[in-house]
């Protein structure tokens, strides 16, 4: 049961923000939702009074700590979230002990961006497709390593995905952020995985790694690079954040605090930095949009996680 939202007086949300406001990242410097924060961070000055933006990493658990620290602090505007799927919407299927249901503690805000998402491989593997993966992989059980940021993150759930979908299993290596599980891959610590398109540009183009296929697209930046589902039809994933806040906060303070981060979304410089330096795109839209694409996450991730026996402890 969601709380009962909190009742700010008028001039507290009408002069939001009056000091500096902090937003909780829930993995380390680096990877793809941290770039994005400080993105949208450098503009943030610009329509909230000078004030600004400062970026606070809490990473480990899948995101969760930063998450279980999230939903203590006052939701007054003053902390806020870069959302992420297993600390805001899955973290209670991953870790039943989890001290906060992230589908009721908190206010979702905006759905940020979604960002391509790109199954890459050391280049040492001589499977060049997915398909050949997947019969290497039957061949040989647990033959390959693939590396993700964090038990339960996207880029974990993804292969999980793969790994449910081709009738195959893998090892999977957790790391703490989509730049680390990039670094795994082009060292051979691991023989794939599925990061952000943003976090393993720079490998791709100095060819430490290979692009296998996208996981939905087709993106300007890897226009030769096939599709998931060209192999495993409905296989369409992107990797997405999204702003939140604690629980309760006043409606009037949320839909001011979506307002701001959207008129920052519309910029140019900003929309280049997501589309051409992230290899994503710009969703924005209401906070019930946000609240309604949570919920379609949870109902199509839980069997995923269920059937995969994927546990943060």
């Amino acid at each position: 049961m969601l709380a009962a939202p909190a009742v700010a007086s008028a001039n507290a949300v009408a002069s939001w923000p009056d000091k500096p406001v902090r937003v909780v990242v829930p993995f380390g410097a680096g990877g793809a939702i941290d770039t994005l924060a400080r993105v949208f961070g450098q503009r943030f000055p610009t329509f909230a009074n000078g004030q600004p933006l400062v970026v606070e990493n809490r990473s480990g658990a899948g995101g969760m700590v930063a998450g279980a620290y999230a939903v203590t602090q006052p939701a007054d505007g003053y902390t806020l979230m870069m959302a992420d799927i297993g600390a805001n919407a899955l973290g209670k299927e991953l870790n039943p002990r989890l001290s906060y249901d992230p589908m009721t503690a908190f206010t979702p805000l905006m759905h940020m961006v979604n960002l391509h998402a790109v199954l890459i491989a050391n280049p040492g593997v001589t499977q060049m497709t997915v398909a050949d993966i997947i019969q290497e992989a039957k061949r040989k059980p647990e033959g390959f390593a693939y590396a993700s940021a964090g038990v339960g993150n996207g880029s974990h759930l993804i292969m999980a995905l793969l790994e449910r979908e081709a009738g195959i299993k893998m090892v999977h290596v957790p790391y703490r952020s989509g730049s680390e599980t990039t670094t795994a891959v082009m060292r051979g610590d691991a023989q794939l995985c599925f990061p952000s398109l943003s976090s393993t540009l720079a490998a791709l183009r100095g060819k430490q790694v290979r692009a296998v296929a996208l996981g939905a697209g087709p993106s300007p930046l890897l226009p030769d690079v096939p599709l998931m589902h060209d192999t495993i039809p409905g296989f369409d994933v992107a990797i997405w954040y999204g702003l939140a806040a604690p629980a309760g906060m006043d409606p009037a303070l949320a839909d001011k605090i979506n307002a701001t981060f959207a008129k920052i979304a519309e910029l140019p410089d900003v929309r280049r930095a997501v589309e051409e330096n992230q290899g994503g795109s710009i969703v924005g839209g209401s906070r019930q949009d946000f609240t309604t694409f949570l919920q379609r996450e949870y109902d199509r991730w839980t069997p995923v996680i269920r059937e995969g026996g994927i546990r943060v402890e």
